[in-house]
């Protein structure tokens, strides 16, 4: 019997004789608060970061004048609370992520200038302030000033945006009082309101030349930890400042065929009347897809959506600035996904097209 043969079995008999191995203890798993109805919104103090729920964000979007041509842009701020040990004292421990996209639809190149930041919060690099609005990365940042304007700074190799948003209505709050139902079940929802109609000044750089603009945009806040059912795969969202005061949000959630699994939305009317819709008052049908070049994900940039109205029934045609307005954050480990400037009758706003290319991962 050769040495190492020998040691083996000395070994296999001291571990046999001290018993089994110790279990190390589970590692503790975070607690992630939940999207409950009847949750009171407090504002300034919601527009704030809500660091318990795993995923929020701080979404603007909208059309700016003063070019030679209409263009679209989008700026988005995400906070992700990962599932890092609480107990981890370690400042390098990534217990919040954050993470932004931002845009710009020039129909003169026909596709998105895009850029993206991520970082873990901390180390003076990125943070999210939880009294009031002040999310920053690096050198971009979102942050709602003393007067009340939401002022956003974003640069990239191509473009860059400085603007500032003033509101010219109230707060909007989406689905009942600020919870809005995602799914079948009342926990797949979130904490979601809007501002629409926010007046834009400032500037925009594209291709080395900077110049003024103006426009209307459309902020989103939602946060959650829980939102969507296990069968959907991306959504379908779009958010339009009608020409005559009216603001229309609508969303449909979708499985892996192509099936609603839950839809929403509101419109508030020039009156200022909210209808809330419930799952059964909004559809979209597809009238036009268009094929990336580059991924070969299939997005339906044309739709009708029809939502149901105490008066009856209304159809708005959504129709793209221009088809090629995918974003591929795939670089900075986010999804493939359609986020663009379209125009329906009376109105203009964004669309949003998620899980197309392969199911989304929140």
């Amino acid at each position: 019997m050769s040495a190492r043969r020998c040691l083996s079995l000395a070994l296999a008999a001291l571990l046999a004789a001290a018993g089994p191995a110790p279990v190390p203890p589970a590692r503790p798993e975070p607690t992630f608060e939940a999207v409950r109805p009847g949750v009171v919104l407090r504002f300034p103090r919601d527009h704030g970061s809500h660091p318990r729920f795993r995923t929020e964000w701080w979404y603007v979007t909208g059309w700016l004048d003063g070019l030679d041509r209409p263009v679209g842009f989008q700026v988005t701020f995400f906070r992700h609370r990962p599932g890092t040990d609480p107990r981890n004292p370690s400042r390098f421990a990534p217990h919040q992520i954050l993470f932004a996209h931002a845009a710009v639809s020039d129909p003169r190149l026909g596709r998105l200038r895009h850029a993206q930041r991520i970082a873990r919060a901390g180390f003076g690099l990125a943070d999210a302030a939880t009294a009031d609005a002040d999310v920053r990365l690096d050198d971009w940042r979102l942050r709602r000033a003393p007067d009340g304007r939401f002022l956003a700074r974003v640069a990239a190799d191509d473009f860059g945006l400085d603007l500032a948003f003033a509101p010219t209505q109230p707060i909007l709050l989406q689905g009942q009082a600020g919870y809005s139902r995602k799914g079948p079940k009342p926990s797949q929802a979130s904490h979601y309101y809007s501002l629409p109609h926010l007046k834009v000044s400032g500037t925009v750089r594209i291709g080395g030349r900077a110049q003024r603009v103006t426009g209307r945009a459309w902020l989103d806040r939602e946060w959650s930890s829980t939102l969507l059912d296990p069968r959907a795969v991306g959504w379908d969202w779009i958010g339009i400042n009608l020409d005559d005061g009216g603001a229309l949000t609508a969303f449909r959630v979708r499985d892996a065929r192509g099936r609603a699994l839950w839809t929403g939305g509101s419109l508030r009317d020039r009156a200022g009347r909210l209808t809330v819709f419930g799952p059964r008052d909004v559809a979209f049908t597809e009238r036009r897809r268009w094929r990336s070049p580059r991924t070969g994900a299939v997005y339906p940039v044309e739709h009708v959506v029809t939502v149901r109205l105490p008066g009856g029934v209304r159809r708005f045609p959504i129709r793209p600035l221009f088809d090629d307005q995918e974003l591929d954050s795939r670089a900075g480990g986010g999804p493939v996904y359609w986020e663009g400037a379209v125009r329906t009758d009376g109105g203009r706003g964004y669309l949003e097209l998620t899980g197309y290319g392969e199911a989304l991962k929140l």
